[in-house]
């Protein structure tokens, strides 16, 4: 018999101890700005830059925006060894887009 998680949960963890491991998962969320995030990987910006065939100061001017198109962002996370994915919040629900 497979049951949905959400009545395991409930069955399992008391309000309390739920709200603990809520705040503990998004603790470790992460946030960098896209300079850091290169720094964090130990790139320099013409490292980065010849990876993605850019000039550095396209890559200047990309970590500098604050609006980007997502196929940049892609070739920018990808150029670090990651892979993108967009999460919408919407009521508390996180939703994750298929090919964004």
């Amino acid at each position: 018999m497979t049951r949905a998680w959400k009545s395991v949960e409930a069955g399992r963890l008391s309000p309390a101890a739920r709200a603990r491991v809520k705040a503990r998962v998004e603790g470790d969320l992460q946030e960098l700005s896209l300079a850091d995030l290169r720094r964090a990987h130990d790139m320099t910006q013409v490292d980065l830059s010849r990876i993605v065939d850019m000039t550095q100061s396209q890559l200047s001017r990309l970590e500098a925006r604050d609006d980007h198109l997502t196929s940049t962002l892609r070739r920018y996370v990808e150029a670090l060894g990651g892979e993108l994915e967009i999460t919408v919040k919407i009521g508390g629900k996180r939703i994750r887009l298929r090919g964004a």
